[in-house]
């Protein structure tokens, strides 16, 4: 996600808090990352905290079968982590954490911070459910905001006023403590719409070249997981002068399976000009800059409404998916892949039907608070504290400039882990 700088820790100092450290009597704040994907909404909320001398962030990576990648991801931005045995019984003034698992084990109050698209996939788990009650999403659940009948988060912060009405009906207990922030992705998408030309530079596209951004989120029933009877497709109808393709893969499929392996499974994609997004790059840029977008029932997709892009749907898993959330509603008015029919005239067809504002209520889900998620992440976090705000407004920057889609392109030399 760019070139944004984070603070860095040391294991013992920050841990044992001894005599030597030169700043001290901070508060201590404790980030738990569990994956590359909650990393990055993470992000949102300790560059908030970073520059200010009275606060101490403190990093681990909590156990979760898809965090594979995250250290190395956090490494990269400069941050070293505590193991996460020192870090649980250790005693902080606040956790921020955008998972579950194991934060119940923290000697600290938790902030539990959403993260996505809104709630778009349904609790997979159901043995603690009632006969016949309804399949709430996950972090909408008892199951992840409960342990043994006790409310873990101290605050709970969700995009969209949706978020408490769900949570009325799934986990009421929890009402007093949820929050509601907006959506840092949607914020800065729209802060970055201005520069799409920018962007498209930055990225190669050249004058008359047309931009194809695929999006697929994690899972059998996403994109990826259906790239044999897409992507050949895609490749061989489009003319190569005329347009470009970039691939937009959530990062669990990189977690689960690994960089080679992914790469390899594309490997038949060399030499057309594929460009597959790393998993701890920044999203949003190629999403503003791009045509078309190709996606599934997966967060990027429904962030596409908020660009100028023509959208195309892949099948999904309806009965997966919220019926109140973005990618439902969605689902139900964007334009579907028809198989067997060529790509390319389906691509032009979407964008002959494609209208400005079509799908304003859509981004309209995304967040109730446009433009609003740093100034009031910050002060819910600095209220926690028991700090005064800085006395500056928090900046919301645009998406970073990325690099060329030619770094990014499958080659030989690509699938490396």
């Amino acid at each position: 996600m760019g070139d944004r700088v984070s603070v860095g820790t040391t294991r013992s100092a920050l841990i044992e808090q001894g005599h030597w450290l030169t700043v001290r009597d901070c508060k201590r704040v404790l980030v738990v990352v569990h994956t590359v994907t909650f990393a990055q909404r993470l992000r949102e909320v300790f560059e908030l905290l970073e520059t200010d001398l009275r606060i101490q962030l403190v990093f681990t990576v909590a156990p979760h079968a898809f965090g594979n990648g995250t250290t190395e991801f956090l490494r990269s931005l400069g941050i070293s982590t505590v193991p996460w045995e020192d870090a649980r019984r250790a005693d902080f003034d606040l956790a921020l954490a955008a998972g579950s698992r194991g934060v119940h084990e923290l000697r600290a109050p938790v902030v539990r911070i959403s993260h996505g698209a809104g709630q778009i996939k349904l609790l997979t788990d159901v043995t603690a459910l009632a006969p016949g009650e309804p399949r709430p999403p996950g972090m909408l659940s008892r199951r992840h905001l409960l342990h043994e009948g006790r409310l873990v988060p101290a605050a709970i912060v969700y995009a969209h006023d949706r978020g408490l009405e769900e949570l009325s009906r799934s986990c009421p207990e929890a009402l007093p403590v949820a929050h509601v922030a907006g959506d840092p992705c949607a914020d800065r998408i729209m802060a970055g719409r201005a520069g799409r030309e920018a962007y498209r530079r930055a990225l190669g596209i050249e004058d008359g070249q047309r931009l194809v951004v695929v999006t697929s989120t994690w899972g059998p029933a996403s994109t990826f997981g259906r790239l044999d009877a897409l992507l050949p497709q895609l490749l061989s109808q489009l003319p190569g002068d005329g347009h470009r393709v970039a691939m937009l893969v959530h990062p669990n499929v990189f977690a689960g399976h690994g960089t080679r392996q992914v790469h390899g499974w594309l490997s038949s994609c060399r030499g057309r000009g594929l460009a597959v997004v790393p998993p701890e790059a920044d999203w949003q840029a190629p999403l503003i800059a791009a045509d078309w977008i190709i996606g599934d029932h997966g967060s990027l997709t429904a962030y596409g409404t908020l660009t100028d892009a023509t959208l195309l749907l892949t099948a999904g898993p309806r009965r997966e998916v919220s019926a109140c959330s973005p990618a439902a509603l969605l689902s139900a008015v964007a334009p579907v892949v028809v198989p067997g029919y060529p790509l390319a005239e389906q691509l032009e067809y979407a964008a002959q039907l494609h209208r400005p504002g079509q799908y304003d209520h859509v981004a309209a889900s995304l967040t109730s608070a446009p433009g609003q998620f740093h100034r009031r992440m910050r002060s819910l976090v600095y209220h926690l504290l028991g700090l005064g705000e800085p006395a500056r407004p928090p900046l919301v920057a645009p998406p970073p400039p990325p690099p060329a889609l030619t770094r990014w392109e499958i080659s030989a030399g690509s699938g490396a882990a």
